[in-house]
């Protein structure tokens, strides 16, 4: 696998090594080896998967201490715009994010350490999104910034009138009225 660091420290996009023949495809999706070689060690516990249609968006999403996660996600269907925004407090990139495309085509991860919100839109007609997380999901830990804050700068690149949101995903605070539970010093990823 290929690891390529982003702008911001911890953000990563891996690239496996993918054998193709006339029969198709085959590539490791994940090695415990590798990954703690090339990225860190990490102890993923829970595996999930949705399926979503052309112009849901989901996110910004965490999990609050003592409940943090790290992700490693990957669409396996269709295509996503995958969306980490650096929510560590007295962190340089604070608020600064990163957006990768994920295809079934290109079979590209991405890596998102605790400290950060999370989210993608779909840009295919439907989409199999997977995700592999360190910590066990407690919804009493959920947390959120607004998807649709525009002082992000993220371009989701699903027009607005076509753009479906959860009721939740609607209340979210936005940026500058969220107080982070991250703090950069003490970053636990």
């Amino acid at each position: 696998m290929e690891v390529t660091k982003t702008h911001i420290d911890g953000l990563l996009i891996i690239e496996p090594k993918v054998f193709k023949d006339s029969r198709g495809y085959f590539f490791e999706s994940f090695s415990q080896r590798d990954f703690e070689a090339q990225v860190k060690t990490v102890n993923f516990v829970q595996d999930n998967e949705s399926m979503s249609s052309y112009g849901v968006m989901r996110g910004l999403h965490f999990q609050r201490p003592p409940f943090t996660q790290s992700k490693l996600v990957r669409c396996v269907k269709g295509a996503v715009l995958d969306v980490a925004v650096d929510i560590r407090k007295g962190s340089p990139t604070y608020g600064q994010h990163v957006a990768v495309e994920l295809t079934e085509d290109n079979h590209l991860q991405f890596f998102i350490p605790k400290g950060f919100a999370h989210g993608f839109s779909v840009l295919s007609e439907t989409a199999v999104f997977q995700y592999k997380c360190d910590h066990f999901y407690h919804p009493e830990a959920d947390g959120g910034i607004s998807i649709q804050d525009e002082s992000l700068g993220i371009d989701w690149r699903i027009p607005v009138n076509k753009a479906i949101l959860s009721e939740k995903d609607t209340r979210h605070p936005l940026l500058k009225d969220f107080d982070s539970p991250f703090d950069f010093n003490t970053s636990l990823y």
